[in-house]
């Protein structure tokens, strides 16, 4: 027998927070989680589910506040689902996720190593350089905005304060056009309409702006009367595009693209280079903390200009082309076609030469190179959430670099893949968080693992 039930009011302690920002607390032993609450702070909540394991409350009444607590500035946090850590204060928030990641090492890894301080922002807001947004037509007008927490319904907001206030301005800009006009919104129920969402991509270091248009349909009528009045509601946009999107799906864009007005491409900068960004392009969301980010990662690899480097999973090649500036030659591998592309357009834009773009999976295209006579002195990893592949991680230890640098979106799959190394022969050094995504619970961390002569 669990020692709750549903709807029981219980007043609880707060001892700890989740990897998702919730509270936990425990009754006679058993662990509920609470939105909302933060750790020492005292609660009467109301069981609202349980399982045999654990259950979740609601807060129904504030006994004690932390003294990290703060009054969340944005007006709509308690709907929308964006933001997870508005309520606590940044320097608790930068503290919190240090611990996930040391904790992470720790209880997944069996690994006690330094951890340094989460690399967080002098100003943590207004940092996202792209929104995607959807549209509805709700409550007898065209709405744009982010959906409620659990839930299709997309809350009535003219601003988002982690989006940079350019988006904000051209979302909403282009909303109205939309509304005045009467271009229908798309209707997931029905599988009907018009508009989708609507896309702003704006370059932080250069002020190029990208409007795209996500449609149901190919053909958009009265395109040109569209463009027209985004042009004059947001007359510093440098491209308008619409995108094609027919399928019933939670993905947001399709597959093609149609140019409306203006390049294909806008650009923006990291470290000093210039990256072409097309509808499609993966690219960092916070240009501030990207380059920390990459500055850590290039901290970490010791180039001194001699070194071979294999940059695994690498995307559009933004961490390549900054190692590029150190090292004798890199080698990116990533598996996605148009990524490859966009690399080496973006590698020829910036005049690197010692940079080759690889496509195919890391686990076998780096066995090939190696194959080929290219001995790496240095591997950087950036992969996706789930970590990287093991049959990747033991080819790696088998050309037996000096170093390895592994930038993650996870610690949880970091540390799993630190442990795996650390039996291939690879000694963790150190690792550093940096605060992508203030307000939010997601963390990055790179980490450092050093080949032992033995």
């Amino acid at each position: 027998m669990i020692p709750v039930q549903k709807n029981d009011e219980h007043v609880v302690d707060i001892v700890d927070l989740t990897h998702d920002g919730s509270g936990v607390a425990r009754i006679d032993g058993y662990t509920v989680f609470i939105p909302g609450a933060l750790p020492t702070e005292q609660v009467k909540i109301r069981i609202t589910k349980t399982t045999k394991s654990y259950g979740f409350g609601r807060i129904i009444r504030q006994k004690t506040k932390s003294v990290d607590r703060v009054e969340p500035p944005c007006p709509v946090y308690n709907q929308c689902g964006g933001c997870q850590l508005q309520h606590l204060s940044y320097d608790a928030e930068l503290k919190f996720k240090h611990n996930r990641v040391r904790d992470a090492f720790a209880r997944l890894a069996g690994l006690e190593i330094p951890v340094h301080e989460t690399m967080g922002m002098e100003d943590p807001w207004g940092y996202r350089n792209k929104a995607q947004v959807p549209v509805a037509f709700q409550s007898n007008k065209l709405m744009a905005g982010f959906y409620q927490k659990r839930s299709h319904r997309i809350i009535d907001m003219d601003y988002c304060l982690i989006q940079n206030k350019e988006n904000d301005d051209a979302i909403q800009a282009v909303r109205k056009v939309l509304a005045d006009l009467k271009v229908p919104a798309y209707d997931e129920k029905k599988n009907s309409g018009v508009i989708r969402h609507i896309m702003a991509r704006h370059g932080y270091h250069t002020n190029e702006l990208m409007i795209v248009l996500v449609t149901k349909v190919k053909q958009l009528r009265g395109a040109d009367k569209i463009v027209e009045g985004i042009l004059k509601a947001v007359p510093n946009v440098t491209s308008i595009q619409q995108n094609i999107n027919p399928d019933e799906t939670n993905v947001i864009l399709g597959k093609r693209n149609i140019v409306l007005h203006g390049p294909s491409v806008i650009r923006d900068q990291i470290a000093g280079l210039t990256y072409e960004i097309s509808p499609h392009s993966f690219f960092q969301v916070n240009p501030l903390q990207t380059e920390k980010l990459y500055g850590k990662a290039l901290e970490y690899a010791q180039l001194t200009g001699d070194e071979i480097v294999v940059d695994a999973y690498c995307g559009i090649g933004s961490i390549s082309l900054s190692l590029a500036q150190k090292a004798k030659h890199v080698y990116g591998i990533e598996m996605v076609p148009q990524a490859i592309d966009d690399a080496r357009r973006n590698a020829k834009a910036n005049g690197i030469d010692n940079v080759s773009f690889e496509y195919g999976t890391a686990e076998t295209v780096m066995p090939a190179l190696v194959k080929g006579g290219i001995k790496p002195d240095v591997i950087v990893v950036d992969p996706p959430r789930k970590g990287c592949d093991e049959e990747f991680l033991r080819a790696a230890a088998e050309v037996a670099p000096k170093r390895i640098v592994y930038v993650s979106c996870n610690a949880s799959t970091q540390a799993r893949d630190a442990k795996l190394l650390a039996e291939l022969g690879y000694k963790l050094m150190e690792v550093t968080p940096v605060d992508m995504f203030p307000h939010t619970t997601h963390v990055e961390s790179v980490a450092l693992f050093v080949r032992e002569e033995n």
